[in-house]
C-alpha cells in the first residue's frame, strides 16, 4: 500500500485505487488490467504533471490519469519494481538485481539509462534529491548510495554503511527502509529497521545528527514543506517474522537546524 498526495487530492492504493478529496471518497477502484498479478505486487509512486505512476512486481510501470482514471501508458521494465521516485524530467525506477532504469519522461520510448546501483544487496527505497541531479537509494543491508543521474557527475558517486548495531563481536545489519530530504538545506534522513533515525550530508559524507531509537522499525519518513517537523511511521515489516511486537505508529517531532543543517 501507498499514498501520496496530488493537487488536493489523496491517493491510497494496494490492488485498488481509493481516491479521497476532502474526506469525500470520490472513485473506489480503478479497475487494472494486470489486476491479478497486483494482489501482491509493490505498488510505489511518483507525480508528474498531475500524472500518477505506479510500479508493480508485475515487472511494469503504468501511467495513469487520475481524473478520468484511466490508464495511459505501460512501460516494461528488466525485473519487479521494488522502489522509484521522480526526480525532475526523470523516473528513477528501482528493480530486483540491484538495478535501475532512468526514464526520461518527455520521452519514454525506451530507458534514458539503464545501471546497477552502488549497492550489494537488493535496494529497499529511493529519494530524489531536491537539485533534481540524482538520488539516494537505501538497501536491505544497511547500506545508502548516491547515484548521480548525468554522466559527467558519475565521479560523484558514492556509497556509505549504515544502521549497524554492534553485539559483542558481531555486527547487526538492518535495513533502510526510508529516506527523505530536508527541503531547505539538502540533507536528508534515512530510517532503518533498528528503530533509529539519522541525518546526513551527502556532500560532506558525514552524519548530522542520530535520534533516539523508536520501540519498533521505521517504515516511512517525510519532513514538511518548511523542514521544522518530521513525520515518522514506525511499524515493525516483519524482519524477524511473526512474533509479538509494538503498535503502529506516527510520531510528528520538531527539527531542529543543528540536526540538519550542513556544517561549515
Amino acid at each position: 500500500m501507498f499514498t501520496l498526495s496530488i493537487d488536493n487530492l489523496i491517493l491510497i492504493c494496494n490492488s485498488l485505487l481509493v481516491v479521497i478529496r476532502a474526506g469525500v471518497v470520490l472513485s473506489l477502484e480503478i479497475y487494472l488490467s494486470l489486476a491479478e498479478a497486483l494482489l501482491d505486487a509493490g505498488l510505489n509512486s511518483g507525480t508528474h504533471l498531475g500524472t500518477l505512476i505506479t510500479g508493480s512486481w508485475d515487472t511494469s510501470v503504468r501511467f495513469w490519469d487520475h481524473r478520468s482514471n484511466q490508464g495511459i501508458g505501460v512501460y516494461a521494465q528488466p525485473d519487479k519494481v521494488y522502489a522509484m521516485t521522480v526526480c525532475g524530467d526523470y523516473l528513477v525506477v528501482c528493480t530486483a538485481s540491484k538495478h535501475f532504469w532512468v526514464w526520461d519522461t518527455r520521452n519514454m520510448a525506451e530507458p534514458f539509462q539503464r545501471r546497477e546501483a552502488g549497492l550489494k544487496y537488493q535496494t529497499r527505497c529511493v529519494a530524489a534529491m531536491p537539485s533534481k541531479q540524482g538520488v539516494v537509494m537505501g538497501s536491505i543491508e544497511g547500506r545508502v548510495a548516491l547515484e548521480y543521474i548525468h554522466t559527467g557527475e558519475g565521479k560523484k558517486n558514492f556509497a556509505f554503511k549504515c544502521h549497524r548495531q554492534k553485539d559483542g563481536d558481531k555486527e547487526v545489519i538492518y535495513p533502510v527502509n526510508a529516506v527523505a530530504f530536508h527541503p531547505g538545506f539538502g540533507t536528508f534522513a534515512t530510517g532503518g529497521s533498528d528503530g533509529t533515525i539519522s541525518t546526513w550530508d551527502g556532500n560532506q559524507k558525514k552524519r548530522l545528527y542520530q535520534f533516539q531509537a523508536y520501540e519498533t522499525s521505521i517504515a516511512s519518513l517525510a519532513f514538511n514543506s518548511s523542514g521544522t517537523k518530521l513525520a515518522i511511521a514506525a511499524s515493525y515489516m516483519m524482519e524477524e517474522g511473526v512474533k509479538d511486537h509494538p503498535k503502529d505508529a506516527i510520531h510528528i517531532r520538531t527539527v531542529t537546524e543543528r540536526q540538519v543543517k550542513p556544517k561549515s
